[in-house]
């Protein structure tokens, strides 16, 4: 199961990716309409995240993180593991795998890196973001940061691509303004923002590939 998705998945991510078309969908109203304000700066700070799917149960799964409570735009957040290139990492995939390694306590080594998906920018935190998709051959035993991670959501790809599953709501942002929004609901958990978008161009193409 799983290697037929990843044969197929890595196929399509050589060719052109949807990228803002599919993202858009799960955007809020404020950047469909106001598109010129996402335009990436020039002081962009470069970050990746990992989609990391394995098997588990006779489903192919990947692991979304709670961030903890803070003093910032994404306390409280459902995240895909990941974080801010470092120079030693050479290359933003070594990010992503570093920062899931640590996040989550997957080994990196053992994943496969099968393409990424389209980069995405997140103003709040100036973040451009590029995905990356990994595969492990085994269902890993997580052990997520404590001062990085609040939790683990072991989810599954048909939660994702349910049509009954996403919806929108009135979200509150750290700085007090409130935002109608798309969501993926989750596990009870309302999965929004850059990582709906993230996981919105994913569902496209598993769409395509006919998953």
């Amino acid at each position: 199961m799983l290697s037929d998705l990843s044969r197929q998945l890595r196929q399509r991510l050589v060719l052109p990716l949807p990228g803002a078309e599919a993202h858009y969908k799960m955007a809020n109203v404020e950047r469909r309409v106001n598109s010129s304000r996402y335009k990436i700066p020039d002081d962009a700070r470069k970050g990746a995240v990992l989609i990391l799917f394995y098997e588990n149960e006779g489903k192919i799964c990947f692991p979304l993180i709670v961030r903890p409570e803070y003093d910032g735009v994404h306390s409280g957040q459902i995240a895909l593991p990941g974080g801010g290139f470092e120079v030693d990492d050479d290359t933003l995939q070594n990010t992503a795998l570093r920062e899931a390694q640590e996040e989550i306590g997957i080994f990196k080594n053992d994943v496969t890196i099968i393409g990424s998906l389209s980069a995405l920018y997140i103003p709040p935190s100036n973040f451009l973001v590029h995905p990356f998709i990994g595969i492990l051959t085994y269902k890993p035993h997580f052990v997520p940061d404590e001062t990085e991670v609040a939790g683990i959501i072991e989810t599954d790809l048909e939660s994702v691509m349910d049509e009954r599953l996403v919806s929108e709501k009135i979200i509150k942002l750290s700085n007090g303004m409130e935002i109608n929004t798309p969501f993926f609901n989750i596990q009870s958990q309302t999965v929004w923002g850059a990582t709906a978008m993230i996981l919105s161009e994913m569902k496209s193409l598993l769409y395509e590939i006919g998953y």
